[in-house]
């Protein structure tokens, strides 16, 4: 594997979870900013490295391999950033834009924190790898349009 593809997979992904974490905070959007980030990640992350010729798909291994990858770094550092936020504007202003969120965020240790953050960033590179194969055979298909003209 490419370890400089490999890093910038992980840079834009670490950008990207960072940004949704702090979306999420507002409280109309956060639904948006969450389904976001759990399920069209990977495309993005896929299509502005393919757009800036840093990677091309040649496999669907390889798009299965870098949706997962993409999802599961990209939710650790929306844990990351979300989690102490959050837990700080609740404890100090009894303020969360989800309440049970909140509620749990004050009650849970660390481990419980922890746990959860890698079952859910496990679940989000699921979902993401998925994303990568439709993203795969998307720009598959478009590349055969344009072939044929």
């Amino acid at each position: 594997m490419n370890y400089t593809l490999l890093r910038q997979i992980s840079i834009l992904s670490i950008f990207f979870g960072a940004i949704c974490g702090i979306i999420t905070l507002i409280p109309f959007i956060n639904v948006i900013s969450l389904t976001f980030l759990i399920c069209f990640i990977s495309p993005l992350v896929i299509t502005i490295l393919i757009k800036y010729n840093c990677l091309s798909l040649n496999s669907i291994k390889e798009s299965i391999t870098y949706g997962a990858i993409t999802g599961f770094i990209s939710f650790l550092a929306f844990c990351i950033v979300y989690i102490p936020i959050s837990f700080l504007l609740m404890k100090f202003f009894n303020i969360s834009a989800n309440y049970g969120v909140g509620i749990i965020l004050l009650n849970a240790n660390l481990f419980i924190l922890i746990t959860i953050s890698v079952f859910l960033a496990i679940l989000g590179a699921t979902i993401n790898s998925f994303s990568g194969f439709l993203t795969f055979y998307v720009i598959d298909f478009i590349n055969s349009v344009n072939k044929k003209r």
